[in-house]
Parts: C-alpha cells; sequence; structure tokens
C-alpha cells in the first residue's frame, strides 16, 4: 500500500465520506475515517494540518479532477456556451454524495472557512477556462472566472435544493444563467462597436488593459530562493 501524503489523504478521504452525512467535515469525522482507514494520527496532522476542512478541499479537488477528464473528450458541443455548460454539469456530476457537498457549503459558510470557499469555487472556474483552452492575459482572464464562478456557485446551490428527474430543473436553471452571462458578453461588444462609447470609456479602458493575467513562471526573486551567484 502506498503512503505518500497524497495517497494517505485520499484514503482518510474515501473512508471519511462514510461518517460527513452524520458528522459534516469536522474533527470527529477526520478522527472516523484515521480509524477506519488505519492511518496514525500524527500521520492525519501532517498531511491534514487544519483538519477536517483539508479533507474537504481534497474532495472539492477530486470533483475538479474528475471534470476536467471528461472536458478531455472529443464529444463535447460545438458551441462555446455549449461546452462551458457542459464543464459545469459535468463537475457537479461527478459528485457521489450530494450530502457531501451540503455540508461542505455549510462548512465553507463559516467565515473562518469563507476565504477557502471563495478559493475552491475559484480553481474550478479557472480549471475549466484551462481546459477549454483560454489563452487571455489581461483583465479578461479575471473577469472570465469571477462571472464562471457566479454561475457555478449558483447553479450548485440550485441543485442542492433541486429534486426534478434526473436534475434537469438544474439543467434548465444553469442554460438560463448562461444565457444572462451571453447578454451581459452582447453588450460589452457593443460598447466596443459604438464610436461613441468607445471613446467614453477610452480612459477606464486604458486602466484596464494595464491589469495582466498572474504568471505561471515561478518567482525567483523571492527572500528564500536560489538564484545563480553574479560572476
Amino acid at each position: 500500500m502506498e503512503n505518500t501524503p497524497d495517497d494517505v489523504k485520499a484514503r482518510l478521504l474515501d473512508a471519511a465520506l462514510l461518517h460527513v452525512p452524520f458528522d459534516g467535515w469536522s474533527e470527529t469525522t477526520l478522527k472516523a475515517a484515521a480509524a477506519d482507514a488505519d492511518v496514525d494520527m500524527a500521520m492525519v496532522r501532517a498531511v491534514c494540518p487544519r483538519g477536517a476542512v483539508d479533507l474537504a478541499r481534497a474532495y472539492h479537488a477530486r470533483g475538479d479532477d474528475i471534470m476536467v477528464a471528461l472536458l478531455s473528450s472529443d464529444d463535447l458541443p460545438d458551441r462555446f456556451r455549449d461546452k462551458i455548460a457542459a464543464a459545469i454539469r459535468f463537475r457537479i456530476e461527478a459528485v457521489t454524495d450530494k450530502e457531501a457537498v451540503r455540508r461542505g457549503t455549510t462548512l465553507f459558510a463559516l467565515p473562518m472557512y469563507a476565504g477557502d470557499g471563495a478559493k475552491a469555487i475559484w480553481g474550478t472556474a479557472d480549471r475549466i477556462w484551462t481546459a477549454l483552452g483560454d489563452t487571455s492575459d489581461d483583465v479578461n482572464w479575471y473577469t472570465k472566472r469571477a462571472t464562471l464562478s457566479g454561475v457555478y456557485s449558483a447553479t450548485v446551490l440550485y441543485w442542492l435544493g433541486d429534486d426534478s428527474t434526473d436534475n434537469q430543473a438544474t439543467w434548465a436553471f444553469l442554460d438560463r444563467r448562461i444565457d444572462d452571462v451571453m447578454q451581459i458578453e452582447k453588450a460589452k461588444a457593443q460598447v466596443r462597436d459604438s464610436k461613441l462609447l468607445s471613446t467614453l470609456f477610452a480612459g477606464p479602458n486604458w486602466v484596464l488593459d494595464q491589469v495582466k493575467a498572474p504568471s505561471s513562471a515561478p518567482r525567483t526573486d523571492m527572500p528564500g530562493s536560489w538564484s545563480t551567484p553574479r560572476n
């Protein structure tokens, strides 16, 4: 049996999912998972230093991984807006236990973990755009992910209360939200195509043009980092 940190965390997560519906993403669940998976608590603290919230984040990341794998399929729709809808649908369908997501929503609603929840949702939106080949490197990098984060989170909340057959009501809700976003994009295009409005917004647009997407290259000028000695 592998004992890398990722393998241990995966075993803990598998065991925890049996307890989450009853005890939530809590210390009680973490200890029960450790006992079920036969993992020493010292190892548990090493791979989950923040406790059960680390398992909740790992559960979210696992769903993202499944979604990205499905997005690599050649069977995606032709229209880009339909690809976005498919990505969100893949992400929701990756969930094996709705109660685990409901408990996670409750956890991330707590002030101390709200940042973790926002980071998880942003991460999902980022992985969708990246998987679909987004190459934006300006302010659009941020607006695309912020908009998609809103659509995704709203759809998940709707889905949690959806009891329709095969989640048909959720998919209809998702289509309406994407249509709303497309109307915003249409309005933005009209502003760009209008000489009057484009002139009016020239100043703000110049400022926004200075915003750049975060670089994927590692920083080498930070304290504690290694750099080649100068001759």
